[in-house]
């Protein structure tokens, strides 16, 4: 299911071609005024040109998005609460805290502040859209987080494809108070309200109208799944909110065009944020954590996510 669509793959090559074109100048001329200095003994009778001051003002530009990108973003949470009237509660509303690919790897990055934020909020769920964890080390810090998050109607994950990949043969979810939905419905209720819960395992597409035909219609009922590539399959099934992750908004966007790249099979379709596809709101989690290495360890206009949804009677 992890494809890289045309479009990405051309759009990542420009982008990484530009960076070595910028930089491979930068070099040459740098080599060029070293060589001219010591031809001539003085830096005064190197002459600098607009296309140079430019090239330099390029290079200059690129380090310090580089360490905007690894040293703020990465560390820089956004909190995006969503309100849904919904006709299908008359009294009691819920508050669902999404948090997506953790990726806690050797050192610690967002978990501990995410505890504070998500708490503050008083949720009366907390789910958990797959990719938890990059490196063994650090599953122990995982599940504190995760045991250390509070919701008391209920904490839900589903597996995604580092899950299915890396840790099938470890529970992630140990003394944590979260429960994997693999292919499982759930309800909780709130007094006489009630809404449906419900989750696919990363390798379990193909089970998901299967899965959702049994959800009641006249129920509020929320999907969880790691990306968002199962949205026009599901059309006419009931869901009323699908949670997921996986593209990590991106990781590095570009201002004005977005993403480079998502590992979705809709490509930058559904690259963040929240859509709407006939009567179902979509919600992609941009995440908390980055990709393991050797994948640059970068956030660049896509910071980290925490999503706050509070379903309220119409």
């Amino acid at each position: 299911m992890i494809t890289m669509s045309l479009r990405e793959e051309i759009s990542l090559l420009l982008f990484g071609l530009l960076i070595l074109v910028v930089y491979g100048l930068e070099f040459i001329l740098l080599i060029s005024y070293f060589l001219a200095r010591i031809r001539r003994g003085s830096w005064k009778s190197i002459r600098l040109t607009k296309s140079t001051i430019a090239l330099h003002t390029l290079a200059v530009m690129g380090i310090l998005c580089l360490i905007y990108g690894s040293s703020i973003v990465p560390y820089w949470i956004d909190v995006n609460r969503v309100t849904i009237p919904t006709a299908k509660l008359r009294q009691a509303g819920f508050r669902i805290v999404q948090i997506s690919d953790l990726h806690c790897d050797t050192n610690p990055r967002n978990e501990e502040r995410a505890v504070r934020i998500i708490n503050q909020f008083k949720p009366d769920v907390v789910v958990v859209t797959g990719d938890c964890l990059n490196h063994a080390s650090a599953m122990p810090r995982l599940q504190a987080t995760l045991r250390w998050l509070e919701a008391p109607l209920g904490k839900f994950a589903v597996k995604g494809n580092f899950e299915i990949r890396r840790w099938s043969h470890h529970d992630l979810l140990e003394n944590t108070g979260f429960h994997w939905l693999d292919r499982d419905m759930t309800t909780v209720e709130k007094g006489d309200e009630r809404i449906g819960i419900s989750g696919l395992s990363f390798d379990l597409p193909q089970a998901s109208r299967d899965l959702l035909q049994e959800a009641a219609r006249d129920r509020f009922n929320v999907f969880l799944f790691h990306t968002p590539d199962l949205i026009e399959d599901i059309r006419g099934l009931g869901v009323d909110l699908y949670l997921c992750g996986h593209t990590h908004g991106g990781q590095v966007t570009l201002p004005g065009y977005g993403a480079l790249i998502t590992f979705s099979k809709f490509g930058k379709k559904y690259e963040s944020g929240m859509h709407k596809s006939d009567g179902t709101i979509l919600y992609v989690n941009r995440g908390l954590g980055l990709e393991p290495k050797p994948a640059p360890q970068v956030r660049f206009f896509a910071r980290p996510e925490i999503a706050v949804f509070d379903i309220v009677p119409e």
